[in-house]
């Protein structure tokens, strides 16, 4: 349909003279990072088609067949380095994207492992549990009618009372975050990089930074308190019969207290142990743990982490 419509095109019946991929988000991927491909093909005619995604254009990904090696890449053209950097350290990735239809067409592309990156790690406790809505109150009965004839006038009867709506719950206690262990070592080279690794709640994860625009920061605030139920409202009072005279209408009845934020958790320690080589790079690292101690800093000799 997209085809009949010229929203998109099919290759096997379009006369391609050449293509070339690229990373319009830049030429390097971080590790744990994403990044959508593009793929420019020129026609015989001059005329260039790009691909659907980032490309917003014609050319369908299914059309293509895309490799990789060292990265990833979906069948969507969108390709990713893994988290860990000790699998891509040293090592260049690359993709080979080719159409079946056209199968003397092929494009290159080396995407290098990048590392001034602003990466995260995050310990942080859990939120709390949010607190129950109170019920809400229920309607008070209207009052019977009475007579409003001059010869037999009989009074309406009163409307009986709302009830009352129940109190919100308070929200739960938000997680305390684990203690934290960072160990940072130099990895030395024409461009200086960091290797951190982070460690708290029996998992570890590694890091390389390059601190000339790259960064970590590492969470461990105490989560954040659940937030109270809503009281709920109290029931309308019910409207008093007619008659002569007419019936009193009952009162409405309260509306619940609305519960109160849970508080938040504590915070967790961290430890800093960074090596004399790589003290002066430090402020690349960047820590939060609200709720808990100060972060404690040891300079000491930390061997090569991988």
């Amino acid at each position: 349909m997209q085809v009949r419509l010229g929203w998109k095109v099919e290759l096997d019946k379009t006369p391609l003279a050449s293509m070339k991929a690229s990373l319009p988000k830049g030429p390097g991927i971080a590790p744990g990072e994403k990044s959508p491909l593009v793929v420019t093909f020129t026609e015989l005619d001059g005329k260039v088609l790009t691909t659907e995604g980032k490309g917003q254009g014609k050319v369908m990904w299914k059309d293509l067949k895309v490799t990789a090696s060292v990265v990833t890449a979906s069948q969507k053209g969108i390709v990713s380095l893994p988290r860990d950097p000790r699998v891509s350290d040293g090592k260049v990735g690359h993709v080979t994207i080719t159409v079946p239809s056209h199968p003397d067409l092929r494009a290159d592309l080396d995407i290098p492992p990048r590392y001034n990156y602003k990466f995260t790690a995050n310990f942080s406790g859990s939120a709390g549990s949010s607190g129950f809505n109170g019920t809400d109150g229920i309607d008070g009965l209207s009052g019977s009618m009475g007579s409003m004839d001059p010869n037999n006038p009989s009074p309406g009867g009163d409307g009986t009372d709302g009830g009352n709506g129940s109190d919100g719950q308070d929200g739960g206690r938000g997680g305390d975050a684990p203690t934290v262990q960072i160990r940072i070592a130099l990895r030395y080279g024409t461009r200086p990089l960091l290797q951190v690794s982070v460690e708290a709640a029996g998992q570890q994860k590694f890091y390389l930074v390059d601190p000339q625009g790259g960064s970590l920061t590492v969470r461990a605030d105490g989560g954040p308190g659940g937030s109270g139920g809503k009281g709920g409202r109290g029931g309308r009072g019910g409207s008093g019969g007619i008659g002569t005279p007419n019936g009193r209408s009952g009162s409405d009845g309260m509306s619940g207290r609305d519960g109160s934020d849970g508080p938040q958790g504590r915070g967790g320690s961290i430890i800093v142990t960074v090596d004399p080589q790589a003290s002066p790079f430090i402020s690349a690292l960047h820590l939060s743990n609200q709720g808990g101690p100060k972060p404690v800093f040891r300079q000491e000799p930390v061997d090569p982490l991988w």
